[in-house]
């Protein structure tokens, strides 16, 4: 179904417009947009890691919270800025713009709704700039809009079964992702297939701990596609992290359901077309 891993009471898309119209406090209502991407993984994984994580943490995390926190989910932006893979096959991309402009077009139509709260929990490291570009041309329109894009691992999360090496090196189908993927979608894991194969030390010491500090596309790394060492990845590993981060995402859209940030009172950059009509049966 449509709503993934998130609960059906949870999913916005399954409320009707006039639900929505009615919807009470609606600027402190936060609305959760899962970003991921179709790309490879190596040969142990499927090319849906992205989009799964993100959708299957999110979902996890809507299902945690109490009924008084007033929080929404969305449909996952499946497709993201992959061109690093693009010597695999399986891999389906976008433009940096697209993806952008695509974020940009989501944000004013649930801005016309009436919403004043936007989490973006992406899981695709190779797109984290567009979709800050986004939220804050989202912010230069609209001064009373609270935008976060946030990395799906970035917050607090017990890795403590990863070597160092791994966390310092990997970058791609590695560890953590092989273990969340057995707890998310368990058939599409084939260890079996599984292998390591970390990049040489970055030759500028000066710039970086040993990861490439230059641009890349995986296929610089060899013809597996796999950047790290799965190896080592366990079932109960992966149950460990999402609910490590299904659990601190729950806490975050709690805080951001009553923060308050800074609104701007005077005119807002913005496009013309955004500020029409909107229907309400108040």
């Amino acid at each position: 179904m449509l709503h993934a891993y998130t609960p059906p009471e949870r999913f916005l898309p399954y409320l009707t417009w006039p639900e929505i119209d009615q919807m009470e406090d609606k600027e402190n209502v936060v609305i959760v947009l899962p970003v991921g991407a179709i790309e490879q993984h190596g040969p142990h994984l499927p090319c849906s890691v992205d989009a799964t994580v993100s959708a299957g943490v999110v979902g996890h995390a809507l299902a945690l919270l109490p009924q008084d926190i007033p929080a929404y989910g969305i449909p996952t932006i499946t497709y993201g800025k992959s061109d690093e893979h693009l010597h695999f096959p399986g891999t389906l991309t976008l433009t940096g713009e697209l993806l952008l402009h695509t974020v940009q077009e989501l944000g004013e139509s649930l801005y016309r709704s009436g919403f004043r709260k936007l989490l973006m929990v992406n899981a695709h490291g190779g797109q984290p700039q567009p979709l800050e570009m986004a939220a804050r041309e989202l912010r230069l329109r609209h001064g009373d809009f609270m935008v976060i894009a946030r990395d799906v691992w970035s917050l607090p999360h017990n890795d403590d079964f990863i070597s160092e090496k791994e966390k310092q090196l990997s970058m791609h189908a590695g560890h953590g992702e092989t273990a969340i993927m057995m707890a998310l979608l368990p058939d599409s894991v084939h260890m079996e297939r599984s292998e390591a194969h970390y990049p040489e030390p970055f030759p500028c010491p000066t710039l970086t701990n040993g990861r490439p500090a230059a641009a890349w596309a995986s296929i610089d790394f060899g013809p597996s596609g796999v950047i790290g060492d799965p190896s080592a990845a366990t079932l109960e590993q992966g149950e460990q992290l999402l609910s490590d981060l299904a659990t601190q995402w729950a806490t975050a859209i709690s805080e951001i359901h009553y923060a308050q940030w800074v609104k701007r009172e005077y005119q807002s950059w913005g496009k013309s077309q955004f500020n029409g009509y909107v229907h309400s049966q108040k």
